[in-house]
């Protein structure tokens, strides 16, 4: 079985993330989003919202599992014995720093990242460009899956 984790900390979950992983359940047998916790980083939505939004948004699709987790991704790939990352690509940017990370897990394990490039409808969305939105009581429903709900 082909299993891939999409790591992040999904604060919140964007079209964007929504695009790679529906299209990732294509790519493999099972897509694990598993949402990092770091104490140090201040978060717009509990950890609970956060997997509750990502749940909601794939309650229809059985090949994606969500989970959270602490350290390192490699080591966390290990514990569950995934053998492939899946990280999304919005930009130049965004390849630079991904390889640098995929190199180091390359080095430091076997483990495999696949890249796939956003969808150009959703390659300028980022979480923290959703949650400037939100902060400005803009409409950030469009920039999301209808599972994100503000309380």
């Amino acid at each position: 079985m082909k299993r891939a984790i999409f790591p992040g900390s999904f604060d919140p979950i964007t079209l964007g993330h929504y695009d790679i992983i529906k299209r990732g359940v294509k790519l493999f047998d099972e897509v694990v989003v598993a949402i990092g916790i770091n104490a140090d980083k201040k978060y717009m939505f509990s950890l609970d919202e956060r997997k509750t939004f990502i749940e909601e948004a794939f309650a229809d699709e059985p090949k994606v599992k969500v989970v959270t987790y602490e350290g390192l991704t490699i080591d966390f790939c290990k514990e569950i014995d995934v053998h492939f990352i899946l990280r999304g690509l919005r930009n130049p940017a965004d390849f630079e720093f991904e390889k640098a990370i995929a190199h180091t897990n390359r080095k430091l394990s076997k483990i495999e990242t696949v890249f796939l490039l956003t969808a150009a409808k959703t390659s300028f969305i980022s979480s923290s460009i959703v949650r400037d939105v939100i902060r400005n009581n803009g409409d950030y429903t469009v920039l999301v899956p209808e599972s994100v709900k503000i309380s």
